[in-house]
């Protein structure tokens, strides 16, 4: 008898629900907790690059999701000014699929929802844990409503600012600020757009768009930021962002004029984290970006906590021991992850303190790489 077959996913976003999937999808009993009583998104878009698709095609779900997005062909790297640099194209995973694809997070979403309650899984939102105790075989957890549940696992997919990290690991392992913050937008996609558009405006950052859908895409801008200045006027968002993108020509300002919602705004400080290995304790697991958020220079966040839960799974279905299950966790994902955050952040770093020398566009066909090798 396997020694994991009942499992607790604490956190309802793409990590925790992926994870569910897989399990479910092998056999195993799952409980998912969601302290978000809507149990809803914030967010504009989200890229799914080639190893995204893979691990999604592990659990049943790559098809669905590029129904329901934009083909991304590569990349098109530009100056501020519309100076093109050059482009890229990426291989796909599958013949005949794009190797890349853009969706919005609310279509991401559903499909990730609608799976995880067919499969079985049993979902609580509204609720998550506030103890856990640990047993030789497995823990004892109570959730918020005073109810109590023993699991053979429990894994922390509660996000960046997780709780469940916290209760593990103590106060001082906490996300890090970079130095940057990030813009996003919706607005309607530009025709033609079928790659992902990186306009590098050196230390007046950086914007782009990808496409979410054949009338939709997004635009991001990373810049540095002062750490005193990160809060801002929520009803000033649209204004800051459009000043901020002053200095950029081409289809940045064709479109930036077109920011006009600061509700639409989603405003965020880029912040990382890297748990030391190993990610868990005692029978305990974190995840996704509870274990390794990283930057998104190369939208790989998503990417890596959908290949944690496919990772997990197949791990638990090949019937080692619990503890040769963790072990075996750590030792396929750790220094994948760990590359993902350093370069990520190194291709941050150089937009803050841009150094000649450097190729930006290097780091990231690096860290492409080192996600192209099947986990």
């Amino acid at each position: 008898m396997a020694e994991i077959e009942r499992v607790l996913v604490v956190g309802g976003g793409i990590g925790g629900l992926s994870t569910a999937i897989a399990l479910r999808n092998a056999g195993v009993t799952v409980d998912v907790v969601e302290k978000n009583p809507k149990w809803d998104v914030y967010g504009v878009g989200i890229i799914q690059p080639p190893n995204a698709l893979r691990a999604l095609n592990a659990i049943g779900l790559a098809e669905r999701c590029l129904a329901a997005g934009h083909p991304i062909k590569g990349g098109r790297n530009l100056l501020a000014d519309g100076t093109l640099l050059g482009e890229d194209d990426y291989p796909p995973v599958v013949p005949g699929w794009p190797p890349m694809n853009g969706l919005t997070r609310p279509a991401l979403h559903e499909i990730l929802t609608s799976t995880t309650l067919a499969s079985g899984a049993q979902v609580r939102v509204g609720e998550t844990v506030t103890e856990i105790v640990q047993r030789p075989d497995g823990v004892d957890v109570t959730f918020t409503d005073g109810t109590t549940g023993s699991y053979d696992l429990l894994v922390g997919a509660d996000g960046l600012y997780s709780d469940v990290r916290r209760m593990l690991f103590g106060e001082d392992l906490r996300p890090r600020y970079t130095g940057q913050v990030c813009f996003r937008y919706n607005l309607p996609r530009m025709p033609g757009l079928d790659r992902i558009e990186v306009w590098i405006g050196q230390r007046n950052g950086t914007a782009g768009f990808v496409p979410l859908s054949d009338e939709l895409m997004y635009m991001l801008f990373i810049l540095a930021w002062p750490e005193a200045e990160i809060r801002q006027d929520p009803d000033r968002l649209d204004a800051v962002m459009r000043e901020r993108l002053a200095p950029f020509g081409g289809h940045v300002a064709e479109y930036r004029d077109q920011i006009v919602d600061a509700s639409q705004v989603v405003y965020r400080p880029v912040e990382n984290i890297l748990v030391p290995d190993p990610w868990y304790r005692g029978r305990a697991l974190l995840i996704g970006d509870a274990a390794h958020g990283t930057s998104p220079h190369a939208g790989q966040g998503a990417a890596q906590a959908i290949e944690d839960g496919v990772v997990l799974a197949e791990e638990i279905a090949s019937g080692k021991s619990a503890d040769d299950v963790l072990q075996a966790f750590m030792a396929r994902r750790f220094e994948r992850c760990k590359q993902v955050v350093e370069l990520s952040g190194a291709i941050g770093a150089w937009e803050q303190n841009p150094d000649p020398n450097v190729n930006p566009a290097e780091i990231r066909n690096q860290l492409m790489a080192v996600c192209a090798v099947p986990v």
